[in-house]
């Protein structure tokens, strides 16, 4: 049976705070008013995710310059105690909580905070021990596949099941920042969903708004955006993020999609039952007709409004008498012939 959930929709923060608790908590307050379901953050220790001789991403270095990418994250990363507080600032704005772990520290962590999801990201995909963490806690998943070949996340799936986490949604995704359009590939979704036979959603990286609303028509249940308070700071995700009235929008237009979606079976609807008499036809005659004439193609004809003898029984009207007078235009009555 068809998943009829709402979808989810959620603001990925990341560290688009920048490494600063009170923007983290604007953000929080934002995502809420733009009508996010949950708002996620990452949390790493930064020695713990990359090397120092680790390179950034092309686009990271054109958003942050030369460095190290360690050098990059240790401004980036919030202490623990933060996400603490962040927990109980979302608890008091009516907005879920999330955080993505990106090791096992961080993982054993977040484990206390009683997520309804684990979220984990597309780099993380092939980390077979992150994996066998993340599954051992018999958590709700929420899985991106960035960068993956089908067997990749077979492989993570696979991990995941057997070591306990079963209910797992699948976030097709493409890691570039910002994505192509040539290369969202929307409808592998499909292929997914048909594949894993696993909740689908889809994670954007994208410019603008319109690739996760196309995903909530294909049957996203999971719409991730990245979020920023302004799309001019200074760090590596915010060029690929969209500001608050930005996200307000895409919120707004995918609840008109899952909405408009409906059921999937074909009726007449409420809306349209005003419109019949206005819109469809009836017989009429085409020109004056005399009482005792014979009804033929050449005396009546189909015009609006559709009150009267619906066309559908033209064959049944035809080589009838008139059991009175007509004029043109005038509808055909049942009664006063010898239908």
């Amino acid at each position: 049976m068809e998943n009829k959930k709402p979808v989810i929709i959620i603001a990925e923060a990341g560290v688009n705070h920048n490494g600063k608790l009170h923007l983290a908590k604007e953000m929080v307050e934002k995502a809420k008013a733009a009508g996010a379901d949950y708002i996620k953050f990452q949390t790493f220790v930064p020695e713990g995710l990359a090397t120092c001789k680790a390179e950034k991403a092309q686009y990271q270095k054109g958003q942050t310059g030369d460095g190290s990418q360690l050098d990059m994250l240790r401004t980036l990363a919030l202490p623990n105690e933060a996400f603490v507080e962040l927990k109980r600032h979302c608890d008091q704005s009516g907005i879920g909580f999330l955080s993505a772990p990106f090791d096992l520290e961080s993982i054993e962590f977040l484990s206390s905070f009683d997520m309804d999801y684990w979220k984990v990201p597309s780099g993380e995909i092939t980390n077979l021990p992150y994996l066998e963490k993340i599954g051992r806690t018999r958590k709700k998943v929420i899985l991106s596949t960035g960068m993956s070949e089908l067997d990749e996340i077979r492989a993570a799936v696979d991990i995941l099941e057997e070591n306990g986490s079963f209910d797992i949604t699948i976030l097709h995704c493409n890691t570039g920042y910002p994505t192509p359009f040539i290369d969202v590939n929307l409808l592998a979704m499909r292929q997914i969903r048909s594949t894993f036979h696993k909740t689908v959603g889809y994670s954007d990286h994208t410019e603008g708004i319109e690739v996760p609303i196309a995903a909530a028509a294909l049957g996203a249940k999971v719409i991730e955006k990245h979020f920023t308070l302004d799309r001019a700071m200074e760090g590596p995700d915010h060029r690929a993020s969209l500001e608050p009235e930005g996200f307000s929008a895409m919120v707004k237009a995918i609840r008109n999609i899952e909405t408009a979606l409906g059921d999937g079976k074909k009726k007449r609807t409420a809306s349209e039952v005003d419109n019949i008499k206005i819109v469809r036809k009836s017989i009429v005659a085409a020109k004056r007709i005399k009482a005792g004439e014979t009804l033929t193609e050449g005396n009546i004809t189909a015009k609006r409004p559709g009150t009267g003898i619906s066309p559908m029984e033209w064959h049944e009207v035809l080589g009838k008498k008139a059991a009175r007078d007509y004029m043109p235009d005038e509808l055909i009555q049942r009664e006063q012939t010898d239908v």
